[in-house]
């Protein structure tokens, strides 16, 4: 679990660099005077602009993956164990009112 957990840190880390990237080459882009040598630019700027689009793709997935995933688990933990999940959740519930009640004076 640490393993992908490190690898998909490491991957939102290489796409929010690439992306930051991309901006400061388009806001270059975007300030230079319009001439021919732009179109070349402007081509290697959207390729650049696929491949980060196709990180964040890739990221959104896996993300949304390990939701669904998890909220299995969550909802198959629940239905073995009904009222422990119950016996748990008024405990934190009640936590949550305590905290609160002393915040709140």
């Amino acid at each position: 679990m640490k393993t992908s957990h490190t690898a998909s840190t490491e991957k939102s880390g290489k796409f929010l660099t690439d992306l930051r990237s991309l901006v400061s080459d388009a806001e270059r882009l975007i300030g230079e005077s319009e001439g021919g040598e732009n179109a070349d630019n402007g081509s290697s700027l959207r390729e650049r602009f696929e491949a980060v689009q196709e990180r964040f793709t890739d990221i959104y997935s896996d993300a949304k993956r390990r939701i669904v995933d998890g909220g299995k688990q969550t909802d198959r933990a629940i239905r073995e164990n009904p009222y422990q999940s119950l016996a748990i959740t008024a405990g934190v519930a009640l936590l949550v009112g305590v905290l609160i009640g002393r915040r709140s004076r």
